[in-house]
């Protein structure tokens, strides 16, 4: 996975900051993750043209971020 080897960051809120200050290259969103948080990242990606992946489960994300907990949204910085 891409959040293994690249700048990132992890967490709605820091995700988000990166997408608003046009520092994300790539969002991940976890598909299990509840949609009330990922549905206003998703739209912002869409707005903004940035892609996403929602692919992986929130313990994937956590465990390819090298955190201990899920994580229900990841960026890769540009």
């Amino acid at each position: 996975m891409e959040l293994t080897s690249s700048k990132r960051v992890v967490g709605v809120k820091q995700s988000r900051k990166a997408i608003r200050e046009g520092q994300a290259a790539k969002v991940f969103l976890a598909a299990d993750a509840d949609p009330a948080i990922t549905e206003s990242i998703s739209a912002e990606c869409q707005e903004r043209g940035i892609p996403m992946d929602t692919e992986n489960s929130m313990a994937q994300l956590g465990k390819a971020c090298r955190i201990t907990v899920g994580a229900s949204v990841a960026a890769i910085l540009m």
